[in-house]
């Protein structure tokens, strides 16, 4: 999809009711063969200082550009009160969506993230399982919606989540583009303080702007021209 494809890497799903949202893989097996991010050279996702200067398609968003893989479709999904709150990416094995957020320069966000996570999804009934993947733990959930993946990796001061969402049936390719998208994804995180665990904003490219504008916009008045 992307010129560069992995195996998508992971442990067979468990439910595990003894989940440990604050394993950290230490002794686990699989430590040293998950260990990429940082230490693969040219392995996403990238800070902004570190992007790599390819011809990949990436869609500017602001706070990040996103890859857009072949035949994805995009779905914006705005606030009422305006700012777009996230962009999904539609393709035939499901939803992916990128978001990332402000993170201390301390790290460890998405170990507080991932257990909020898991407590949440099994309020609402959700058979959570932990799954070692690229960037470390990784939370799978079913539910009798469908299928969903959520991880976190985190930068400097950042920290992107990817979310995968979509039928059974579809989960592995659904998890290959949901890491092809992340390890191609290039963060802006800017200067500017902002509070730990706030949404990097995201800025449509004027011309889906636009699209957009016209899609929500009411029915013209018939007699608006008299």
């Amino acid at each position: 999809m992307f010129g560069r494809r992995r195996k998508a890497r992971h442990e067979p799903l468990e439910d595990d009711p003894d989940f440990d949202p604050d394993f950290d893989g230490d002794g686990g097996p699989a430590d040293e063969e998950y260990a990429e991010y940082g230490e693969a050279a040219g392995s996403g996702p990238y800070d902004e200082a570190d992007a790599p200067g390819d011809d990949l398609n990436r869609l500017d968003l602001g706070s990040m550009r996103l890859p857009i893989p072949d035949g994805a479709q995009l779905q914006v999904e705005v606030d009422q009160s305006g700012p777009v709150r996230a962009v999904h990416l539609i393709t035939e094995a499901g939803q992916v969506t990128v978001t990332v957020f402000a993170a201390p320069r301390s790290g460890g966000l998405w170990r507080e993230v991932s257990k909020e996570l898991v407590s949440r999804l099994r309020a609402d009934g959700a058979r959570v399982a932990r799954v070692r993947g690229e960037w470390g733990d990784e939370i799978d959930a079913a539910t009798q919606q469908g299928h969903m993946r959520f991880l976190g990796v985190e930068g400097p001061r950042w920290m992107l989540r990817g979310v995968a969402v979509g039928a059974e049936e579809q989960v592995e390719d659904r998890l290959v583009l949901l890491r092809d998208v992340v390890r191609e994804t290039v963060v802006v995180r800017g200067a500017d303080p902002m509070p730990v665990r706030s949404q990097l904003p995201l800025i449509l490219p004027e011309a889906i702007a636009e699209q957009l504008k016209q899609a929500t916009a009411g029915p013209a008045d018939p007699g608006a021209e008299r």
